[in-house]
């Protein structure tokens, strides 16, 4: 679950809680295109609803999506997931595109709710926006999913073959659900190195042994670095920001 470690697992790409797709309806054009829709419009922080089964009317959290196999990630509560059975209907309440600071026009925000900005601990600044993460990244170590036009679907990843740079940055204790910063990151367009810009995202899927992988991150907020200001803060994660659980230490 989100709170829980995402690295050294016996485990490749783990996704965390229930994973969602949507394959129920078939329209016009691109078979995917339902589930397609659901990965843009669904946001890290929207409510999720159980609609059948013995876990009906059993809520969780949306936190984040994985690309490739396009799912959508939710959290449940523990009692809810021994419960839960393939093939349950779960309905997501998406809410969040589109949003925007009106204080600081350079920053765009990607696949967040309103809710999650609203308990995050955002702090604004005359000329800058301070946010909470756990893990500055330089943007050298992203891999797979760079290059994708557009932000508001997948994720891309950390990658932590270099054993040096792993220790240097702490990397080891990447956890589900942590607020990271990567630096030189823009990905207001898609995905791509950008020198003076910076990228918010949240760790969504752990970590893999193939070239270019590892924990993969979802965009949040990105824009001009001079516009954003990561503090260090333990507890940047979204387990302990929704209080879905305790995170792990």
């Amino acid at each position: 679950r989100v709170g829980d470690r995402c690295v050294g697992l016996a485990a490749d790409h783990l996704e965390p809680g229930v994973s969602v797709r949507n394959d129920q309806r078939l329209v016009k054009g691109d078979k995917d295109g339902p589930n397609l829709a659901l990965n843009t419009y669904a946001c890290v922080g929207n409510t999720a609803l159980v609609l059948d089964g013995p876990c009906r009317g059993s809520k969780g959290v949306v936190t984040g999506k994985h690309g490739g196999v396009n799912h959508v990630l939710v959290d449940f509560p523990s009692t809810v997931l021994k419960k839960l059975r393939i093939g349950d209907n779960v309905q997501i309440y998406a809410h969040g595109i589109g949003l925007r600071f009106p204080d600081y026009p350079a920053l765009s925000v990607y696949n967040c709710a309103p809710r999650l900005i609203q308990r995050w601990g955002l702090q604004a600044r005359r000329s800058h926006l301070q946010v909470p993460v756990t893990h500055l990244l330089p943007a050298a170590i992203m891999g797979s999913g760079l290059g994708r036009d557009n932000a508001a679907r997948g994720d891309y990843d950390i990658q932590l073959f270099d054993p040096d740079v792993r220790r240097q940055l702490k990397l080891d204790t990447l956890r589900f659900g942590d607020l990271v910063a990567i630096l030189h990151a823009d990905t207001r367009f898609g995905r791509a190195y950008h020198k003076g810009f910076m990228t918010i995202g949240i760790v969504v899927h752990g970590d893999s042994t193939v070239s270019g992988h590892g924990p993969g991150v979802v965009t949040l907020i990105t824009g001009e670095a001079r516009y954003l200001q990561p503090i260090r803060d333990n507890n940047a994660n979204l387990a302990a920001i929704l209080k879905l659980r305790r995170p792990r230490p």
